[in-house]
Parts: structure tokens; C-alpha cells; sequence
């Protein structure tokens, strides 16, 4: 491939509060962190992050082809990463429903020339809400596999995770911190996120 032949590459992020800076005190957030560490000159990559609070699937499915319609172009390569939130099960919104709602949106945008990457969802403050948070990230997975689309599980890694849950346990914002983050950006950029891009990774 060469790559200096590439059209410009557009990544949109969407996602609940797990996007945003909130929480980290560096103001980074795990995207900021992410995109630090992605070479964006050759191609040229622009990333456009799209926070909603206490997003659910069902939200999201409502307004992501608002948002995508609104930074993409006929002229870019165009990107969506779906940061998926674990508000499913406490808002009584059913697993097959919550695939649903995904599988619809990675389909459509297929449709639309659109290549998706999937971040899953992280554990619950609420421990209580955790067995059906796990439920749902294995389903997210499955609808992923089934399309042969990349699908970072952020589940399994964290939920005992020590650093993790003190600061989710701590924070008025029921996030992350430095330490969330860090560990979010690194399950990315290590479950496939240059190989979607299609870029080298940095040395």
C-alpha cells in the first residue's frame, strides 16, 4: 500500500461520559491518550470525539447519523469508534435489544462505506450491575465477531482491577482517572486500533 496515496481519514468517537476528559486530571481522557499516540500526518487523520452523558444504545442509535453526517465527506476515508456504554442494564433496556441497536448502526454505516471499531463497555461502579454488564459485553463481542469488525474488551481486564476501582469507587463523577484511562488507551492501541487505521504503529 502506499500510503501517501490515501484520501485524508476522518475518525468520529461516540459514546456516553467515557469519552470525555472527565475525571482525568491530566485532561486527557483515554481518547486524548489514544490520539497522542496515533501518527496523523501521512495519512492525514482528524478525530472528532462526541461525548453524551448516560448514553444508552438506544440514544445512540438515534443520533449517531446526525453526528456522522456532519463530519464526514466524500473526500475522506471515514471511521466511527463506538466507545459502548454499560448504562444498558440499569435503564432496563434487554441484551438482545441493546445488540440490536448496535448491530443496526455497524450494518448501516457498512452500507454508507463506513468501517466501525467497537470499544466495549467497562465495569459498573454499582458491583451489583456487573454480572449483566458482562453479559452484554459478550454480546457486543459476538455482533462484532459475526462482522469481522475489531471489538476491544474492556470487561474482563478491569473488573478486578485494583487502580481501576478505587477510582471509580471515589470519583464524584462515577469515572475513571489517570489510572482508568491509561489502562483504557492501552487495551486500544493494543487490540488492533493501527491495524483498523491501517497505519504503522510508532516505534
Amino acid at each position: 500500500m502506499q500510503e501517501q496515496s490515501r484520501r485524508p481519514i476522518r475518525v468520529v468517537i461516540l459514546g456516553d461520559a467515557i469519552i470525555s476528559t472527565a475525571g482525568d486530571a491530566k485532561g486527557m481522557g483515554w481518547v486524548g491518550r489514544v490520539i497522542s499516540k496515533t501518527p496523523a500526518v501521512d495519512p492525514r487523520i482528524d478525530f472528532y470525539s462526541l461525548a453524551a452523558p448516560d448514553e444508552t444504545t438506544s440514544m445512540l442509535a438515534e443520533r449517531w447519523q446526525a453526528e456522522v453526517q456532519r463530519r464526514f465527506s466524500a473526500e475522506t476515508e471515514n471511521r466511527l469508534v463506538i466507545a459502548l456504554s454499560n448504562h444498558d442494564p440499569a435503564a432496563g433496556i434487554s441484551i438482545s435489544r441493546s445488540r440490536l441497536n448496535i448491530a443496526t448502526i455497524i450494518d448501516e454505516a457498512k452500507r454508507q462505506g463506513i468501517e466501525t471499531f467497537l470499544v466495549g463497555p467497562t465495569p459498573h461502579r454499582n458491583k451489583e450491575l456487573n454480572s449483566e454488564v458482562e453479559q452484554l459485553a459478550s454480546g457486543f463481542e459476538d455482533v462484532a465477531d459475526r462482522r469481522g469488525i475489531p471489538f476491544v474488551d474492556c470487561f474482563r481486564p478491569l473488573v478486578a482491577h485494583e487502580g481501576w476501582n478505587l477510582e471509580i469507587e471515589t470519583s464524584q463523577h462515577q469515572l475513571p482517572g489517570q489510572v482508568g484511562h491509561g489502562l483504557i488507551a492501552w487495551l486500544v492501541l493494543n487490540r488492533g486500533w493501527y491495524e483498523w487505521l491501517q497505519i504503522s504503529a510508532p516505534e
